[in-house]
């Protein structure tokens, strides 16, 4: 929320080191609700990959903190037959405390949008509205503060945006926690080298990689 591409495109270039082929793109996330957003930009993924002259076989979704939450809203009402494995860093998929303390503030408004708007923890929100999907997840969630200010928002541990329990979903396959802040944990190395292995294995690694 509130980024680029740039802010995947580290990791973007250590999957195509693997021979992945990668859609990495900017989309306005500030602008819209999470209903639009699910409804534009996955398609575009879809479309983008199937496209690959010469490629088949599975499509994959690694996302990061908001995008996890428009993979699991398109999957409510679309069946993805390609659909591989979906590896989500810092979803909040049972919202956000931030969201909860701060969403009324005009700054917070104007950073986030609409779509900021819809991820607190009430039962109301898009997130806990949501229902299982079906498909193999891994979820890495971190659990060092990387926005301090926020720290006394949350109860227990959390990633400075988003708190560990949070992240998790009933239907997920693995979980992972790990040392790392919300705003650059797809900049760590060790995440990067997680997020290769479960959509290698269909789990992480329980060693050091």
């Amino acid at each position: 929320m509130g980024r680029s591409r740039l802010a995947m495109l580290r990791l973007q270039k250590h999957l195509q080191s693997l021979g992945y082929w990668v859609w990495n793109q900017s989309y306005p996330s500030t602008s819209f609700a999470i209903e639009y957003l699910s409804s534009s930009v996955i398609p575009q993924a879809l479309e983008a990959c199937r496209s690959q002259s010469g490629r088949s076989g599975r499509i994959h979704f690694v996302t990061h903190s908001l995008g996890g939450i428009l993979v699991r809203h398109y999957l409510q009402q679309h069946a993805i037959d390609e659909l591989g494995r979906v590896v989500m860093l810092g979803p909040p998929n049972k919202g956000s405390e931030v969201v909860d303390k701060i969403s009324g503030w005009p700054f917070f408004r104007w950073s986030t949008g609409p779509a900021g708007q819809q991820l607190g923890t009430d039962a109301a929100s898009i997130p806990n509205r949501l229902k299982r999907i079906d498909a193999k997840i891994g979820i890495i969630a971190g659990n060092r503060s990387s926005d301090p200010w926020f720290s006394g928002l949350f109860k227990g541990k959390n990633d400075g945006k988003v708190s560990v329990e949070s992240t998790r979903l009933e239907e997920m396959s693995d979980f992972l926690e790990m040392n790392v802040g919300h705003t650059l944990m797809m900049w760590d190395r060790r995440v990067l080298k997680q997020v290769a292995y479960f959509l290698k294995e269909g789990q992480f690694s329980d060693k050091p990689l």
